[in-house]
């Protein structure tokens, strides 16, 4: 960080001074005014040589954010600044395109209605501007950035005592262009065939304002105190934005989905918006991203790091769990893993994920929001509060951390630990049984500062010393041994800087024989299927019995009355089971097996064939389009709300309409669309097809651009 001397700054605020008419500042120098804040920390920090695309492995957990490209975990908060480089890189590399340092000349002005904004670099200039909307007093104010216009409590954040700065991304990278030949004012300095995508270009101008702002005099606008929000789309921008550029001190995304906060690894299984779908639809990635759109788990990084490159700063996600085009789960475990980085810092209370709202309209404001948002504000950018993050978690869409992750969060010290603790004692062996074993040991000691984090048990098994468990106290419960068979076992301590100490005594025991419940239920009997529609059956048995008691049952299905291979559709507690979304005039086979408290499982049942009904007659439905929310350029359909208007039962709809000519569509969910010319087709997902007469599903939206000043909307909507 570059330390300017005090005399220096009088100076440049004496020039500014002289330099502002009518309540303009224009700035004639990047070099007028001392920075308020440093874009990239990390910038000088040495990293070592990236990997690769084609080595990377694969990996289907997140990746440990604490653990550096050498292999070593970092064990002090001051080690993060270049872990975050490391991240940094890896993710221009391989995921959004690199972000080109500040420009060698960044000019402009700032009014009290608008910002300018003139760029000179090797030659290559190119200009934008953003307008300016105050709250009332007197200022210099804090500053919100808000992409695109719409889906941002612009009325909050003004009567929090904020300025809205209304930022028009595709002024700096303009969407419906090839990668080949992107286009704005980031691509006009940097060449339309840059591998950078749009998300990082739109959080470069963000970046260029930034400067704008700190070259000002601070009359207007604070240059210590800006925030950056957005929803869809641009919440996506704004995220990526608030992660590459450290003086923006709050950055609040509002419902991203695929490329904004949900993780890589959890789109494809929780069926949100494709990768390869993302990636295809704008250039918001990079173009090296191509290559994992089928392959995320290659990744070396995923957004929880994208989070984590937020801290220690403020950072507030507000999510929708009602759309799954959006990916909230997978967004709400980018949140919680990015967490654990925030908690090692000491900054848990900095960050706030919030999907637990009523309302699934997209981009919608809700009062849900409204009192942490204005209580971030005053925190972040007033700096007249301190009300602490929260992680308020729809239950429609909970992500679960520790299904993604194998590794723990260290403690982190003010300074470098490398003193690992002290051996653990003896482990001693207790309640030995043919499957089972609890050790209890001397607790270990740490020196280092970082903290005892808990401990490894293995096993004494020539080269390899299984890990058997991990335990934070000095004793753990052993299961899953096998039964007459010899353990020598030891124990290693763990700090909070991943230190390890050296291995406790071994303990040797033998395991009992036989014992335990290795006796499987009967089979269930009876198996028989009612009520079969077209697209549903229910399924019932006969209990099975157990020496120890039957826990549930498995249901199992297979295609065709024969051949085909039965698998696991459901499991259930009862002797019931409804199976639904089958298909209309479809034979269908199932068996059901019982299990008990051990996970013995029994023989499968008789096979109960069904033959589903045919499908009703097409029926009649209708489309109403609602527009939600519209700007200069762009507009969104929410909802487009399909009933059906038939007396009969439909599975599956088909909305078409015409766009007005210069219109595109850039986004829809719940649906599948189709474009051909100005027509678009959408049709029904697998989970709303099915409407009963006089039904409605109101899941369904879109998104369009349209030509600056054009206020047409889409026509012709009709329903079959």
């Amino acid at each position: 960080m570059i330390n300017r001397s005090a005399p220096s700054r009088v100076v440049a605020l004496m020039v500014a001074a002289l330099l502002s008419v009518a309540g303009a500042v224009t700035v004639a120098s990047p070099e007028a005014v001392a920075a308020a804040g440093v874009e990239n920390e990390g910038a000088d920090c040495a990293v070592p040589g990236l990997p690769d695309a084609g080595s990377l492995p694969a990996n289907a957990r997140l990746p440990d954010p604490f653990r550096k490209l050498d292999g070593t975990r970092i064990s002090a908060k001051s080690d993060w600044r270049c872990r975050r480089e490391e991240i940094k890189r890896l993710s221009e590399k391989f995921v959004y395109g690199e972000k080109p340092v500040k420009p060698a000349s960044v000019t402009g002005t700032v009014s009290r209605t608008g910002i300018t904004v003139n760029v000179n670099h090797n030659g290559r200039s190119s200009s934008f501007s953003a307008s300016v909307s105050l709250p009332s007093g007197t200022g210099p104010f804090p500053a919100v950035v808000v992409f695109g216009g719409f889906g941002a409590d612009t009325a909050a954040i003004t009567a929090a005592g904020a300025a809205v700065i209304n930022y028009d991304p595709y002024a700096v990278g303009r969407e419906g262009t090839p990668r080949s030949n992107k286009q704005g004012a980031f691509y006009s300095v940097y060449g339309s065939a840059s591998g950078t995508g749009l998300l990082l270009a739109w959080g470069w101008g963000v970046s260029r304002i930034i400067d704008v702002i700190e070259q000002s005099g601070g009359a207007i606008l604070r240059a210590d105190a800006t925030g950056v929000t957005g929803c869809s789309r641009f919440g996506k921008g704004a995220f990526v934005t608030g992660a590459f550029d450290q003086r923006i001190a709050l950055t609040m995304p509002i419902e991203s989905g695929s490329a904004g906060v949900p993780i890589f690894r959890g789109i494809p299984g929780e069926g949100a918006q494709s990768l390869s779908s993302a990636y295809g639809e704008q250039p918001w990635l990079g173009d090296a991203f191509g290559s994992f759109t089928s392959s995320p788990n290659r990744l070396p990084v995923d957004t929880h790091e994208m989070v984590a490159m937020v801290a220690p700063r403020g950072l507030f996600i507000m999510d929708n769990p009602h759309i799954t085009n959006l990916g909230p789960r997978s967004a709400s475990v980018a949140a919680l893993g990015g967490a654990e980085v925030y908690k090692a810092l000491g900054a848990g209370e900095n960050i706030t994920y919030w999907s637990d709202v009523q309302d699934g309209s997209h981009c919608a404001n809700r009062a849900e929001w409204r009192t942490p948002l204005q209580q971030n504000i005053q925190k972040f950018l007033l700096k007249t509060g301190n009300a602490a993050g929260s992680m308020r978690i729809s239950a429609r869409a909970a992500g679960n951390l520790a299904d993604w992750r194998d590794w723990q969060t260290p403690v982190l010290g003010d300074s470098g630990d490398t003193t690992a603790p002290s051996a653990p004692g003896a482990p001693a062996a207790s309640g030995v049984t043919a499957t089972g074993a609890t050790l209890t040991w001397a607790a270990s000691t740490d020196q280092g500062g970082s903290g005892l984090a808990g401990y490894d048990v293995h096993r004494e098994q020539g080269t390899t010393d299984p890990r058997l468990g991990q335990s934070t106290t000095p004793s753990i419960t052993l299961t899953g041994l096998t039964a007459n068979t010899q353990y020598q076992v030891y124990v290693r301590a763990r700090d909070g800087a991943g230190n390890l100490s050296a291995n406790s005594p071994p303990v040797t025991f033998t395991t009992a024989t036989g014992g335990g419940d290795t006796s499987p239920p009967t089979a269930p009997a009876g198996l028989a299927a009612s009520g079969t529609t077209s697209t549903g059956t229910t399924l019932s048995w006969t209990a099975a019995t157990d020496d120890t008691g039957v826990t549930g049952y498995d249901v199992l299905r297979a295609p065709g009355a024969s051949g085909g291979t039965f698998t696991q559709v459901g499991t259930s507690a009862t002797t019931s089971y409804g199976d639904t979304g089958l298909t209309p005039s479809t034979t269908y086979r199932y068996q059901v097996r019982a299990r008990d408290a051990a996970g013995n499982a029994s023989p499968v049942s008789n096979t109960a064939q069904v033959t589903t009904q045919p499908g009703p007659s097409t029926g009649t439905c209708s489309a109403v389009p609602t527009v939600q929310t519209q700007w200069a350029t762009g507009y969104v359909v929410q909802p487009l709300t399909i009933t059906n208007t038939s007396t009969a039962t439909i599975t599956g709809w088909t909305v078409t309409f015409t766009l007005p000519a210069g219109h595109t569509l850039t986004g829809s969910w719940n649906g599948t669309a189709t474009v051909s010319g100005q027509t678009v087709t959408i049709r029904n997902a697998g989970h709303n097809g099915t409407l009963a007469p006089g039904a409605a599903t109101t899941s369904v939206g879109f998104q369009a651009t349209r030509p600056n000043g054009n206020t047409a909307l889409p026509s012709g909507y009709s329903c079959a």
